[in-house]
Formats: structure tokens, sequence, C-alpha cells
């Protein structure tokens, strides 16, 4: 299983490449990336980056793949696809935990599906914090084709495994914590 970091956005909201903005001396990434390289389902962290930033990120030692597609979300996962089944989650999530991490890949494996993805009660789909097979790759490329680039619509069409957030242990809700502005850094500031 790849655990694929998503590290290819321009961070508009934030006003700067937020990924590799220091925190207590350690760039936002890496805090994510250690979370992840804890869950015991990973067998090797791969930055999917953006032509602009890949030379950046490769400093930080991991391997770097360049989305070339910049389509959005959908070209970081098709792109992430391309190297196998992938648990993909956004770089800009610090506060990962890396045992919700494992029970995610674990339900995706008995599932046998497309993708598991988390689900809130009100229908909200957490994809970049989901776990894909490579075959889901092959739905991506028509859909990508087609100029179809939302990626919650093409997972909702392949009938995937949903885990309902609710009735998960609530510690791990803090998984989905991303920063989009500098305001939100005060969460890892105090850490």
């Amino acid at each position: 299983m790849i655990g694929a970091v998503l590290a290819g956005g321009r961070g508009r909201r934030f006003g700067d490449d937020k990924l590799l903005y220091k925190i207590n001396g350690k760039p936002l990434v890496l805090y994510t990336i250690e979370k992840l390289e804890m869950a015991k389902t990973m067998d090797e962290i791969v930055l999917i980056a953006s032509k602009n930033n890949a030379e950046r990120l490769r400093k930080l030692g991991y391997h770097v793949v360049v989305d070339n597609l910049l389509i959005g979300p959908m070209g970081g996962v098709y792109t992430a696809l391309g190297l196998g089944d992938a648990f993909v989650v956004a770089g800009d999530m610090p506060l990962l935990v890396p045992e919700f991490v494992d029970f995610i890949i674990s339900e995706f494996r008995k599932s046998g599906k497309l993708a598991c993805v988390p689900r809130w009660e009100n229908g909200y789909l957490e994809p970049l914090h989901a776990a894909y097979s490579r075959a889901f790759c092959e739905v991506l490329e028509e859909k990508i084709k087609a100029g179809n680039y939302a990626l919650n619509r093409a997972i909702r069409e392949v009938n995937p495994c949903y885990l309902p957030i609710e009735s998960l242990p609530e510690e791990w809700r803090e998984s989905f914590f991303n920063v989009n502005t500098r305001e939100d850094l005060g969460r890892l500031q105090k850490g």
C-alpha cells in the first residue's frame, strides 16, 4: 500500500506554499508524512507534486511524482494510482491518526471495492483521506477524458465501501483537520 501525499496545491487561501511553511522549524507537509509513516499498513510514502514545487519537495528526501494533469485532486489521485493501490491524503492534514489510516486500509482490503471512503451522516465524503484500488484508475481515466474532474462523483459511481464517520471513535475525527489559513496553524503550534 502506497501512502500518497497530495502536495500539488497552490494554497491560495493561505497566501504561500503552505506545505513548506515551517511550524516549530518543520515544514507543514512533514507533519502529515510522519503521521502517515506511523501507520502499520504503509509500504512506501510518495509525494504527488506539481512541476512548480517538485524540486523543493524532493529536498525532503521522499519519492516525488509530478502530476502533469493539473486538474485538482482527481489528477493527484489518478497519478498516485499509476503506482498501485494507495491511501491518498492531502499534504495539509498534519493531525492524521495512524490507527484510523490502518482501519481504512483494513476495511478497504476486506471490502474488495475500488475505494473505501469516510462519509459523514450528511453525505459529505472525505476523498483525500481514503484508500483506492489501482483499478479505480480506469474509471478516473474515462472521467478525465470526458472533462469531468469531480472526484466525489466518480467515487459515488463505483459503489465504494463507505465508512460512517459518526460511528467511528470520536478522537479519529481530528485526522480530517486540514490547514487552509494561517489561523489554522494555531492548532499545531500549541503542540
